[in-house]
């Protein structure tokens, strides 16, 4: 054999056993014992590099008691390593969470040993969920219980699976590592922001929706039937003023009124290519989503009923028009996974599915993005069918980075090729909205992070002139 494959030959002797540790008992040797172990081997080459010395037997011998007695310390610190039994955990989270909030979540700890460890905490949290730190330390006492808390701020709505939690354990001198996994599954599910809703009701009470950007709109025509008594703002009806209600209260109160009618939303929301590209670190489909969800909110709160079709190149969920509170809930759980694809919308698919499920005059608001001639003409023409029998009201999405090409206001030569083909864009898209416009299609041109108060105006502007 040549001196090469004898190397090769003692070190895979060498490197076997620690290859079967961490295969069957996952333990794995810290970097104190390779630095201990290299004293004796450095040792050992430089008397080897001189084999003259006439104490060289002598030093050889030296050199082995030594490392028998550190493989039989390493050998006995191996032994101090806890068993899967020592320990145990537990997870503590709430199921629902919001897309990009603080979620918080609670690591239990159990030690049933009567040893302290050192232990290193990872929970097994898929990396879309962000977790805040990814890792924790701590020393367990002898049996004790310790509570670890961390958050995690989703990036991406659905629905995640948390399964295990991985605790690394020190031996008593440190020159080895285990690794155990404990099997806690919890399940979260990331819904859209769903914050925005309960400080929409706030705001709604105390009359101050303005700080949302949602205006005030004045109805035309009266409504009667009585909704609540509220403080009087500056822009109130003075003939709405209610004088028993203010001298009983020593305050000027108002009556509000309702819609004496239940009017039908329908939103058709586009799962596909278009609505893939990012703005404000979200994606269009998670500022649409966030965006139909308020409104939503708002049109339940009004009376309304709210439906929904989701599509991209199939009809991926259906949820029928209903009116009621509970609606919300049928709502989040038809869209909170639905993610964009890579794939071409069928606009006549998800039409045709319109037009089979829901005959009865609706406001329809289809919410999607225009980046090519092809879909531009399909919704054209199927947003201009539904004039007559339904209202249609189409949402687009408008691309930042070609306003901001655009929007430069002394541009250097290597930017005017950019703005030129911006400017070319942004005009056929002002084009696109004109033609539907002039068909008798409702239009909403608004940039993603902006959509949410935009779309709630234009369904109270359309409530208070009673289009539907």
């Amino acid at each position: 054999m040549t001196d090469f494959a004898i190397v090769l030959a003692v070190a895979a002797v060498i490197a076997l056993p620690f290859a079967l540790l961490a295969r069957w008992l996952r333990v794995y040797p810290r970097m104190l014992l390779v630095y201990v172990t290299l004293i004796p081997a450095a040792a050992s080459t430089a008397v080897l590099a001189s084999p003259e010395t006439p104490w060289l037997s002598s030093v050889l011998i030296a050199t082995a008691a030594i490392n028998g007695v550190l493989a039989a310390v390493f050998l006995a610190d191996g032994l101090t390593l806890p068993s899967q039994r020592a320990f145990s955990a537990e997870r503590h989270v709430v199921r629902t969470a919001s897309l990009r909030k603080p979620h918080p979540v609670s690591l239990t700890l159990l030690n049933h040993t009567r040893r302290a460890f050192r232990v290193r905490v990872r929970d097994g949290v898929p990396h879309e969920l962000n977790p805040e730190p990814d890792e924790l330390s701590l020393t367990l006492t002898g049996h004790s219980r310790s509570t670890l808390r961390y958050m995690l701020r989703p990036a991406h709505r659905g629905a995640f699976m948390l399964e295990q939690i991985h605790l690394q354990v020190r031996s008593r001198l440190g020159f080895w590592q285990r690794q155990l996994d404990y099997m806690v599954a919890s399940a979260i599910h990331v819904y859209p922001d769903m914050k925005q809703l309960g400080q929409y009701a706030l705001l709604a009470r105390t009359n101050r929706l303005s700080l949302l950007g949602v205006r005030r709109t004045r109805r035309i025509g009266q409504d009667h039937d009585f909704e609540r008594l509220r403080d009087y703002t500056i822009d109130d009806n003075h003939k709405h003023i209610d004088w028993r209600a203010t001298a009983r209260r020593q305050k000027l109160t108002v009556k509000d009124f309702q819609s004496s009618q239940s009017q039908r939303i329908i939103f058709l929301l586009d799962c596909g290519r278009m609505m893939t590209n990012e703005a404000a670190g979200l994606s269009l489909l998670d500022h649409g989503l966030n965006a139909m969800l308020m409104l939503s909110y708002v049109a339940l709160r009004q009376g309304d009923s709210v439906g929904m079709v989701t599509f991209s190149d199939e009809i991926h969920s259906y949820v029928p028009s209903r009116s009621g509170m509970n609606q919300m809930n049928r709502l989040l759980h038809a869209s909170f996974d639905r993610v964009a694809q890579l794939t071409e919308s069928r606009y006549d698919q998800a039409f045709r599915y319109l037009a089979s499920h829901c005959r009865k005059r609706s406001l329809v608001v289809l919410i999607t993005n225009v980046i090519d001639e092809v879909n531009s003409a399909q919704i054209e023409r199927y947003m201009t069918n539904l004039v007559g029998r339904h209202l249609p009201l189409s949402v687009l999405l408008r691309d930042r980075s070609l306003f901001d090409a655009v929007d430069v206001e002394q541009p250097r030569e290597e930017e005017l090729w950019p703005a030129a083909a911006a400017a070319d864009i942004l005009t056929w898209r002002h084009q696109v909205l004109t033609d539907l416009q002039s068909k008798g299609v409702l239009s909403l041109d608004v940039f993603p992070e902006n959509l949410t108060a935009p779309l709630v105006n234009r369904y109270l502007e359309i409530k208070a002139r009673h289009l539907l």
